[in-house]
């Protein structure tokens, strides 16, 4: 192998080079001559597109997203205000029972000191009773054990 067949090797399997410069003239070519005209057209259609969008699609958008949330806004202010003055009937509501609550607690409280009152009064009536019967007792059995005596000593 001479000098000159490692050159023709070399540029046959390694150098690309005239090989991508073909393609790039063909790739050129076809842009430039077959697609430039359509790809210049596709270009201005978006910039047309691009510039009404900028123009009339976003203020209309923005103002129908205004009008909107203005009315959900409101709709959520009356909603906030419904609720509350629904907690607030719920608080007075709560007092009022907590209060009746508290007043009928006290009025049970009246009614238990006026119960055990009675209660220690008759318990003192009970105890007189039982105490004065006791007493009865003691004197029937005393002149029992006298009426005894009295017939045991004949």
């Amino acid at each position: 192998i001479t000098l000159l067949d490692v050159g023709e090797i070399y540029s046959r399997l390694l150098d690309h080079r005239p090989i991508i410069q073909g393609e790039i003239r063909y790739f050129i070519k076809e842009f430039e001559e077959k697609r430039g005209l359509r790809e210049v057209r596709v270009l201005e259609n978006l910039k047309t597109m691009i510039c009404e969008t900028n123009d009339q699609t976003l203020p209309t958008c923005e103002q129908v997203m205004r009008d909107n949330l203005n009315e959900a806004f409101k709709r959520l202010q009356a909603a906030n205000d419904k609720i509350h003055r629904l907690q607030q009937r719920e608080q007075e509501e709560r007092k009022v029972q907590t209060d009746t609550l508290m007043a009928g607690e006290k009025q049970h409280l009246a009614h238990w000191e006026v119960f055990m009152k009675d209660q220690h009064s008759k318990r003192a009536e009970v105890d007189e009773e039982h105490r004065k019967a006791m007493e009865r007792l003691k004197e029937q059995y005393a002149e029992m054990e006298k009426d005894l005596a009295k017939y045991a000593s004949f």
